[in-house]
């Protein structure tokens, strides 16, 4: 099936008399006949349903569909684009291990990182992702377990060099993460790219409708987890009979471990409802992403002419720095998010964003409806000025995401929005 008919059709397929929808199945336990049947699910044995935390068909088809779309073997959702970041990268990290992260990331990703990993036991090196490869294998440590990076920076708007972490990363036997989530598959699919383990926080362009918080680990199947570097995939799992993933799951045993033993022991699963919302606007993606790309272009090309923009961002421009990566990675299509810079500062910022009337001053970013926010003092306001700027932020920085509005309406409001803050 092409790209845009397993939007539609993948991950669930009615049979006779079935709803054609995909149904919520809003339970949280399921009947067996025998002890032994149950038994065989506890032991991993056999595949099914028991209990919603690990698993649910409504989440289940889901899960299914996503894995296509991204072209991986399995895919595990989860409560929220946090807890899914969380959960990939503790799947294979352990106090004492260590790992390096692009410093262009989101500021909630930035927290967890370099402060609740810290408190864990766990190290991370934030790098420019810009630097030259043997720059970057500087980072490398004995005990590196990994490799992070996002396809387009959120909010710095960057493109990730996909062959050249993919490169930092196989060359010392380590897995390359990369959270999708602005790109989103219909863009770019990092498989094809040398990625290891895919993260989408769902909240974003994959639901698309600001309705349903969640988020999805997805793993590409191909990365060697019996190298030595990683026990916890290789060797005896004690609570479950000294199961080992990589001999029992083969290429689906890092997205087993994740579920059987991550959302087992912490939960953070998702509800059979939002699954359903996720699904509804999986259906439309397409349609939609090339629209906020189409929007976003004409909307980057008018704020790049405003004479109180010091800086734009936005790699669908051919004057962007990041567009022959775009070019490369991302031939056709961007997502609608567009960072630029107000020359004045903080406060010009805000004053701009305060004369907004049809687009939202929202704590959100990639939603069918235009938003707004100033990341420093809200997604990225833990960080300092000298953490700031290494995530490619400023005091004036503005991230507008832009919907799927006809554009027309877009362009007023923000014409008028820059007539009060230069008058």
């Amino acid at each position: 099936m092409e790209f845009e008919t397993k939007c539609l059709h993948a991950g669930y397929t009615p049979g006779n008399g079935d709803p054609r929808v995909l149904p919520i199945v809003q339970s949280t336990t399921y009947t067996y006949d025998s002890t032994e049947s149950i038994g065989k699910l506890f032991d991993l044995e056999e595949s099914g349903f028991f209990y919603t935390r690990l698993a649910n068909p409504t989440t289940s088809a889901v899960e299914e569909k996503l894995a296509a779309l991204e072209g991986g073997v399995g895919a595990l959702c989860t409560a929220s684009g946090q807890s899914a970041t969380f959960y990939a990268l503790l799947n294979i990290l352990e106090s004492g291990d260590h790992f390096i992260s692009s410093s262009y990331i989101y500021g909630g990703t930035y927290n967890l990182f370099a402060h609740t990993f810290k408190k864990m036991g766990i190290d991370v090196t934030f790098v420019d992702q810009f630097a030259p490869l043997e720059e970057l294998k500087k980072a490398i440590r004995p005990n590196t377990k990994a490799v992070f990076g996002e396809t387009i920076a959120n909010p710095a708007m960057h493109v990730l060099d996909f062959a050249k972490f993919a490169q930092l990363a196989h060359e010392h036997k380590i897995p390359f993460f990369v959270d999708n989530t602005f790109a989103t598959p219909y863009f770019c699919q990092p498989f094809q790219h040398g990625a290891d383990i895919v993260i989408h926080s769902t909240t974003k362009y994959l639901d698309g409708h600001a309705v349903a918080t969640g988020g999805v680990i997805i793993d590409g199947g191909r990365f060697d987890w019996a190298n030595g570097k990683f026990p916890q995939l290789a060797e005896p799992d004690e609570t479950y009979h000294g199961i080992v993933y990589t001999e029992t799951f083969g290429k689906a045993a890092y997205i087993t471990k994740a579920r059987v033993q991550l959302m087992r022991d912490l939960g953070a699963t998702p509800a059979p409802q939002n699954s359903f919302y996720l699904n509804l606007g999986l259906e439309t993606l397409p349609l939609r992403m090339d629209r906020h790309y189409e929007n976003a272009l004409k909307v980057a090309e008018f704020i790049q002419n405003q004479p109180s923009v010091a800086q734009i961002t936005y790699p669908g421009l051919p004057e962007d720095p990041n567009f022959a990566l775009k070019e490369q990675y991302l031939p056709n299509g961007l997502c609608g998010v567009i960072t630029f810079e107000i020359a004045a500062g903080r406060a010009a910022a805000a004053k701009w964003l305060d004369a907004l009337e049809l687009v939202s001053l929202e704590v959100h970013v990639a939603d069918i409806r235009t938003c707004a926010l100033h990341p420093a003092t809200s997604t990225h306001r833990q960080m300092s000025d000298e953490e700031l700027l290494a995530a490619g932020i400023s005091p004036g920085t503005i991230r507008l995401s832009c919907g799927i509005e006809n554009s027309a309406d877009i362009l007023s409001d923000l014409a008028q929005a820059f007539q009060k803050l230069e008058g």
